[in-house]
């Protein structure tokens, strides 16, 4: 079971919940998804889980909507913050400045979602994700769970009784892959399977690297090397400039390897070798120019962590930007989707939130 600030997690989800409903929002569930989800359903899976996602289903019919959603969760925010501090003094941008560490707002033919990241000093954000539809929900199998909560609130409501591991409610899990069982084998058997990853923003080509380093496999060859012709195309597509590719390695090493900073070098080495094998849609040059750039980032773990070998020639192709240590998230945005330019087919695409 997930232990780590389980108090706070349950007060938020039940705050943020009670109080969209006093201001006329209509939630119609509430889940806890993703990395999460999957450890509940299995804690020895070798994922372990980077945040507590939880998906509130309501409905966002207008801009009006968005900018509510957005004042209800700053204003819960004040029910938590320690006791003698003077409330009325504090504005909601000054929670946003302090708490808010991603705010994103997606709204076209396809996508109306809204997530609010509040970050948590041990590692563990609270994400919650305000979703009226989303096309895509997941990047691989055993990331595509959802646990349904509302069992749990209504227990929690009704109950004089407290919860204990003999004594609860039935709670309902999916899988938004398609196939439970199918989905629950990946998960036990450390299997890495996806649906049409084209569609995936980024191709899922990061998320693939991770689960390389965490001892995950395709299961044949053939579906392996499928799979990263896909991702490869759909990354270059989705990231064609070198300064995109680097902004997105970084944050991604940033944001996935807290407690792990370790493994940072062999997913970028995993990482050189997928791109080296099975980019097929960029010319040479490209090519040679994405591969010294994560040369460049794994020479640069590599000094961070004081490992660098002893070699008498280093050839440095590209001049270090600072290395991001704070990204600001603190603006509200639009993240606008784009199509990918091959052949005639169109795809939306979902954009990853972490």
């Amino acid at each position: 079971m997930i232990t780590d600030d389980d108090c706070v997690y349950g007060n938020v989800r039940e705050v943020v919940r009670a109080r969209l409903q006093e201001r006329d929002i209509c939630v119609k569930d509430v889940r806890l998804n993703g990395s999460a989800a999957s450890h509940v359903l299995h804690q020895d899976s070798g994922l372990g889980y980077k945040d507590l996602d939880l998906i509130f289903g309501v409905s966002l019919k207008n801009d009006q909507a968005f900018r509510l959603v957005k004042d209800v969760v700053l204003d819960c925010l004040l029910d938590f913050l320690p006791t003698g501090i003077c409330k009325e003094r504090i504005s909601p941008l000054t929670l946003k400045e302090a708490y808010v560490q991603k705010l994103v707002k997606v709204c076209n033919e396809t996508d109306r979602w809204s997530l609010i990241s509040l970050s948590n000093n041990t590692g563990k954000n609270v994400e919650l994700k305000f979703v009226d539809s989303l096309r895509r929900q997941f990047e691989f199998s055993v990331d595509s769970f959802q646990i349904s909560l509302d069992s749990l609130l209504l227990f929690d409501r009704c109950s004089e009784t407290p919860m204990s591991e003999s004594f609860h409610p039935t709670v309902v899990g999916e899988s938004v892959y398609g196939d439970f069982v199918e989905a629950l084998d990946h998960l036990y058997n450390r299997i890495i399977a996806t649906r049409s990853p084209e569609e995936i923003r980024g191709g899922g080509l990061l998320k693939y690297c991770h689960l390389l380093v965490r001892g995950f496999r395709a299961r044949s060859e053939a579906d392996m090397k499928q799979m990263q012709r896909y991702m490869c195309s759909r990354f270059f597509i989705d990231f064609p400039d070198i300064g995109e590719q680097q902004r997105k390695l970084e944050a991604y090493l940033q944001n996935h390897f807290a407690g792990m900073e370790h493994k940072r070098y062999e997913c970028l080495m995993t990482l050189h070798e997928v791109v080296n094998e099975s980019t097929v849609c960029l010319m040479g040059h490209e090519r040679r120019q994405t591969l010294n750039l994560i040369s460049m980032l794994a020479l640069r773990v590599l000094a961070e962590q004081n490992a660098i070998p002893t070699i008498t020639n280093v050839t440095c192709y590209y001049q270090p930007a600072p290395y991001v240590q704070d990204i600001n998230f603190s603006n509200y945005y639009i993240a606008h989707v784009h199509s990918p330019r091959m052949g005639t087919s169109s795809y939306q695409t979902w954009l990853p939130c972490s």
